[in-house]
C-alpha cells in the first residue's frame, strides 16, 4: 500500500507528490506509474554531445596521468558526476551502498546474461543454505516493462513498489520537480534517465535489505553511473569488443581502460578469457588497471562443472558467460566468509532456473501459424555474428528432424519451401552505430553459416502503426541504404518494409502461410528495442 496523492500538471511539467492517504485502487496505481515513467523518460537528453569536452566537470574524474588509455576528447559530462551527491540527498551514504555487498559487472558482450547467471547461482545457494536469503539484480535496458531492470530474487520488482520507491526519491530530489535543463550544473539539474534508474535500484535494494546486489554497468565503467560503488566485493569483466567507440575511444585499449575502471582495491578482479589481438593488448590493460588498485585479475576459462547437456547453455557463448558467473558467485561467497561452496546440485539448479528473455530465445507461435520465432537482441558486430551462428544451427537441427519425417520435402530451395521459409526481421536505429555496417555483418554471417534468407523485413521501433511517436529515426534514404546493403550480400532475397513491429510480424506470418509447406523460421534481431515489443506481441 502506498500513502500517496499525485497531482500532475502536464502542460507545465510540474509534479507534486504528497504522502497523505492510503490508496488501493488499481486505476490510481496505474496513473501513478505512468506519471513516474513520464518523469523518468523526460530525463533523457535530446542528443548525445558531439563536441569534445574541455573538462570533465570534476577533477577526480580525469583519466590518470600517463595512462595513455583514457578516452581522447571525452564528450559530455560523465554519468558518474552527481551520483554520490544524489544518493546522499535521498538518504544513502557510501557505507549504505557498500553494505549491499555488490558484484559489479562490465563488458561489451554478455553482461546481462552473466549478471543473471551470477544472481541465479547465488539464489540457488541461498535456497539450499539460507544465505544469501535475498538477492538484487540491476540490468539495463528492459525488454518490455521498466520493472525488469530491478529484480528481487530473480523476479522484476512489482509495480506498487516501483512506484513507491520512485516517489520516495522524487520527494527528496527537488531537481526532478522541473524539466531537465542541461544548461545547469550537473548536480543542480538532477539525474538523467539512466542515472535515475541506477539511483532507483540502489534505493530499492537498500530498502529491501538484500544480502547481495549485482549491478550491470550501462556502458563503459570508469565514468559509468553505477561506478559510484566504492567497495564492491567482486568486479567482473565480460567479453570486450569494439562498441560505443564514440564515447569510449577508438581503440581496444581505450575500451579496456574504461571497462576496467570498475576494479577497486580490496575487490576480487575477474575477467573472461578475452579474444585478444596478437599483442595481448586487452589483457595487458586489464592487468595494469587491476594492478594499480593492488589486485591481480584472474581470467576464467570454461568450467567443467557446468551441466554438459543443459539447454540453457546453448549456444556455447552462454557456457562461457555462465563459467564467469560461477567464478563471481564463488568469489562473493568467499569474500563473505560463507561456509560451503556451490555444490553440484546448486550449480545445476542455478542453470535450470536461469532465464534471460530476448537472448537466444525460441518461441512457438501462439497463433499456430506455422512459424518458429528466433529472438536475440544482438546489437553490435560481435553479437550479430553469434546470433547468425545460433540461428543457422537451430534451423539446421529442425530441418534435419523434418528430413526424417516421411512427409518431408527436399526439393525446395534454401530460404523457402520444404525446410520452411527463412525470414529476417531487422531494425537498428542508433546515432552512435552504423546500422548498414551492422546489417552487412549480419548478412555475411548468415551467408557464411549457410542460412540464406528468402525474405528480409525492415521495420522501426514502433510496436504498432498507431505508435507514430516511436517510429523516429527512419528515412527513405536510410531504408534504401539497408536494401542495397542486404542485396549486395544476399542477392535474390525478397525485401519488405513495414512501419511497425506488429506489421512486420504479420508480414512474416503471411509469408510462412504462403510458403510450400506453410511454415517459417523467423529471426528477429538488431536491438532490444525490437526484440522486446516483438516478445510482447508473440507472448501476450
Amino acid at each position: 500500500m502506498l500513502h500517496l496523492i499525485l497531482l500532475y500538471h502536464k502542460q507545465e511539467h510540474v509534479f507534486f507528490v504528497a504522502h497523505t492517504c492510503t490508496y488501493t485502487s488499481t486505476d490510481h496505481e496505474y496513473n501513478a506509474r505512468e506519471s513516474a515513467l513520464e518523469i523518468i523518460d523526460g530525463r533523457k537528453r535530446a542528443r548525445r554531445p558531439v563536441v569534445a569536452s574541455s573538462k570533465t566537470d570534476s577533477p577526480s574524474l580525469s583519466p590518470s596521468a600517463g595512462s595513455g588509455s583514457g578516452t581522447p576528447g571525452l564528450r559530455g559530462t560523465p554519468s558518474l558526476v552527481g551520483m554520490a551527491e544524489w544518493l546522499l540527498q535521498i538518504g544513502h551514504s557510501a557505507a549504505d551502498v557498500n553494505a549491499l555487498n555488490i558484484i559489479h559487472i562490465a563488458g561489451t558482450k554478455g553482461k546481462g546474461s552473466t549478471c543473471a547467471f551470477t544472481e541465479s547461482f547465488l539464489r540457488a545457494h541461498g535456497q539450499r543454505t539460507g544465505y544469501p536469503a535475498k538477492t538484487g539484480l540491476y540490468t539495463s535496458p528492459h525488454l518490455i516493462h521498466p520493472e525488469e531492470r530491478i529484480r528481487l530474487d530473480g523476479t522484476p520488482i512489482d509495480r506498487s513498489r516501483f512506484v513507491q520507491y520512485f516517489f520516495e526519491i522524487y520527494d527528496r530530489l527537488p531537481q526532478l520537480h522541473s524539466p531537465y535543463n542541461p544548461s545547469k550544473e550537473p548536480v543542480q539539474r538532477g539525474p538523467r534517465n539512466l542515472q535515475l534508474y541506477a539511483l532507483l535500484a540502489f534505493h530499492a535494494f537498500i530498502r529491501e535489505r538484500v544480502d547481495v546486489a549485482i549491478f550491470e554497468t550501462h556502458s563503459g565503467g570508469e565514468y559509468d553511473a553505477t561506478n559510484v560503488v566504492q567497495k564492491p566485493l567482486v568486479t567482473v569483466i565480460t567479453t570486450l569488443g569494439m562498441d560505443h567507440v564514440a564515447t569510449l575511444g577508438p581503440r581496444m585499449e581505450n575500451i579496456a581502460w574504461h571497462k576496467a575502471g570498475i576494479f577497486k582495491s580490496g575487490a576480487v578482479a575477474l575477467s573472461t578469457v578475452q579474444d585478444d589481438d596478437g599483442e595481448g593488448t586487452v589483457e595487458r590493460v586489464l592487468r595494469e588497471r587491476a594492478g594499480a588498485k593492488g589486485e591481480v585479475v584472474r581470467c576464467v576459462a570454461e568450467d567443467e562443472r557446468l551441466p554438459a547437456e543443459a539447454r540453457q547453455l546453448e549456444p556455447r557463448v552462454l557456457r562461457k558467460n555462465a563459467s564467469l558467473a560461477l567464478a563471481a558467485a564463488e568469489a562473493w561467497l568467499d569474500a563473505r566468509s560463507v561456509r560451503g561452496e556451490l555444490s553440484a546440485e546448486g550449480i545445476r539448479n542455478g542453470v535450470e532456473q536461469w532465464s534471460w528473455p530476448g537472448r537466444f530465445q525460441v518461441v512457438h507461435d501462439a497463433r499456430d501459424s506455422g512459424c518458429m520465432w528466433y529472438l536475440d537482441a544482438a546489437h553490435n558486430d560481435m553479437s550479430v555474428a553469434i546470433a547468425a551462428q545460433w540461428f543457422a544451427a537451430e534451423t539446421a537441427a529442425t530441418s534435419n528432424a523434418s528430413a526424417c519425417s516421411p512427409s518431408s520435402s527436399s526439393s525446395s530451395p534454401p530460404g523457402s519451401g520444404g525446410e520452411g521459409a527463412k525470414i529476417l526481421i531487422f531494425s537498428h536505429i542508433n546515432e552512435l552505430r552504423d546500422s548498414a555496417a551492422l546489417l552487412r555483418g549480419l548478412a555475411k554471417a548468415l551467408r557464411d553459416c549457410g542460412a540464406g534468407m528468402g525474405h528480409v523485413i525492415f521495420t522501426s521501433y514502433a510496436t504498432r502503426a498507431s505508435d507514430k511517436g516511436e517510429a523516429t529515426g527512419r528515412s527513405v534514404e536510410g531504408e534504401e541504404l539497408l536494401h542495397e546493403t542486404w542485396r549486395r550480400c544476399q542477392p535474390g532475397t525478397q525485401v519488405w518494409d513495414e512501419p511497425s513491429i506488429e506489421d512486420a510480424i504479420e508480414r512474416a506470418r503471411k509469408i510462412a502461410k504462403e510458403s510450400a509447406d506453410c511454415t517459417g523460421h523467423v529471426l528477429i534481431t538488431g536491438s532490444q528495442h525490437l526484440v522486446g515489443p516483438a516478445l510482447g506481441i508473440l507472448q501476450p
